[in-house]
């Protein structure tokens, strides 16, 4: 296939150079780019506001939108025959009975259109259409909202992502309808020069705040409750529930959060991420649990030399087994526990150099199913959903041929154990439009099979009165007791009694 790729040679940045490699190395693609100068582009206000963020955010010199040479690209020619598809960039180039795919971002093409969304604080839809029928289509999301250089760069890998799936045959259509109605507000304008200023401005107090709010607290900090549900769980309430949920303390000096309890010959026992601030590193932790609560403290049952968070705890075949999240080692790994709640052994690499968040295994229609998010060719870690199969937890793991499955940062990114209800599948999920786990979405599973995965978002619960901070972000529930997590404050000096309350609170639940 003779393919063209338009963009704006006078603005050539590494998300072109890296989309045409990977548009280049599809077989059977001929790849020629069109790089004639075009209008618009990000204004220079806008660049210099670049400058600064990284500058007081300490941002990587080489993202996807660090401006290359046009000579980057002399290795791909100009169009000198009919293509037999042109995927339109910044959209300029008129059909006239060619195929041509525009990508747009809330129907405005063009990155200028791209980054007076994020400014505007939207969650962008993006397309790729040809004569206005959609190809494909996603929601853009990043886990560094109000950068918006993180956030521009961020959406810029993921467009390169849905590019890339639809010329391969593999990308999806259609998004799912949320419960919540969208914005039907028209796409922002650039701001002025004088509003950037302005931005720039408050950008710099914003982390200067910032620093002093670290100095004065351990942040990020989660913390987990937990509730016994008597028979009513938040599958069946789609709300939170009037009694509330209970805290399991912690120190402050270290968080708990992705609760994966697991009921085992008649104990109920919690697994965590045990994050420790001042290592800026978290192990895996578990802790006993009975109906007035933890049998003491988490303790540690699974240390690496990287971060680990996300322990998917099941059982099979008589044993206990753990699929733990361990992105930051570049690999998805199966673990069995010799000793359990410890005694953890690694028995197989599921998946290899992959970039993998919250793989979630299921068993369904007589195969394993295994859901994650993929961050490749950079981008946010949170808005990618892929999918393998296999006939046994073990493996062998083989990716689905449409991966990635979805685009969407309000519901891609997996939240828990999936649990089967009247006869299909449930599956919370993190809804990240605000910021990173800031609600928990549920969603209905209504196909999962070799052709593909369909889901519906049924509810958004949100953290509020019901669950007071800002996060709302693991859903999972063993032996009649459920467990969620969100943010919390953590001081990073307690006077003595508030020490000592808190060990109180933890002897009471013993």
């Amino acid at each position: 296939m003779r393919l063209n790729l338009r963009l704006n040679g006078d603005c050539v940045r590494a998300f072109h150079v890296a989309l045409a490699e990977r548009l280049a190395l599809l077989p059977g693609v001929e790849l020629s780019v069109d790089a004639r100068p075009a209008a618009g582009g990000v204004p220079r206000p806008a660049e210099a506001l670049f400058q600064l963020e990284t500058l007081i955010h300490r941002l990587p010199a080489n993202g996807t939108a660090r401006r290359m040479t046009l000579s980057t690209l002399a290795g791909y020619p100009r169009p000198s025959e009919p293509a037999d598809l042109i995927i339109d960039l910044i959209g300029d180039v008129e059909p006239s009975g060619r195929r041509v795919w525009r990508l747009s971002y809330d129907g405005v093409c063009g990155e200028e259109g791209l980054l007076a969304l994020i400014l505007a604080g939207r969650t962008p839809l993006t397309r790729l259409e040809q004569n206005g029928a959609t190809i494909a289509e996603g929601r853009l999301g990043t886990e560094y909202h109000g950068i918006a250089l993180a956030s521009f760069q961020d959406m810029l890998a993921r467009s390169a992502s849905m590019i890339v799936a639809a010329v391969n045959g593999a990308a999806r259509s259609s998004l799912p309808v949320l419960p919540e109605p969208s914005s039907e507000a028209p796409p922002p304008a650039m701001p002025s020069a004088t509003k950037l200023g302005v931005r720039a401005a408050k950008a710099t107090a914003r982390r200067i705040v910032l620093q002093i709010y670290h100095l004065c607290y351990n942040a990020p900090h989660w913390r987990v409750g937990w509730r016994e549900t008597g028979g009513k769980d938040l599958y069946d309430l789609r709300a939170h529930p009037q009694s509330g949920w209970r805290d399991l303390p912690d120190d402050g000096s270290r968080f708990y959060a992705d609760p994966f309890p697991v009921l085992y010959r008649g104990q109920v026992t919690l697994f965590v991420e045990d994050y420790i601030h001042r290592t800026g590193k978290a192990i895996l932790s578990a802790v006993a649990f009975g109906p007035n609560g933890p049998e003491g403290t988490p303790k540690p049952v699974l240390e690496l030399p990287y971060h680990l968070s996300y322990p998917f705890v099941f059982e099979r075949d008589g044993e206990m087994w753990m699929v733990p999240e361990s992105s930051a080692n570049r690999t998805v790994d199966l673990y069995r526990a010799t000793a359990f709640p410890g005694g953890w052994v690694k028995e197989a690499t599921l998946l290899p150099d992959i970039v993998a968040s919250d793989a979630t295994l299921v068993e369904h229609g007589g195969r394993w199913w295994m859901f994650a998010t993929v961050r490749d060719g950079g981008g946010a870690f949170s808005d990618q959903l892929h999918l393998w199969s296999a006939p046994d937890f073990r493996g062998p793991w083989t990716a689905h041929p449409k991966n990635p499955l979805l685009i969407d940062i309000a519901s891609a990114r997996p939240a828990g154990r999936m649990v089967s209800r009247g006869g299909q599948l449930l599956r919370p999920v993190q809804d990240c439009r605000r910021s990173y786990g800031a609600a928990l979405g549920i969603a209905r599973v209504t196909q999962l099979e070799e052709s593909g995965m369909e889901q519906v978002v049924e509810t958004i619960l949100n953290p509020g009165a019901g669950w007071a901070g800002r996060k709302l972000h693991t859903l999972n529930e063993a032996g009649g007791l459920e467990f969620i997590d969100g943010s919390a404050m953590a001081p990073r000096w307690k006077r003595p009694q508030q020490r000592d309350a808190m060990t109180a609170g933890r002897g009471d639940k013993k």
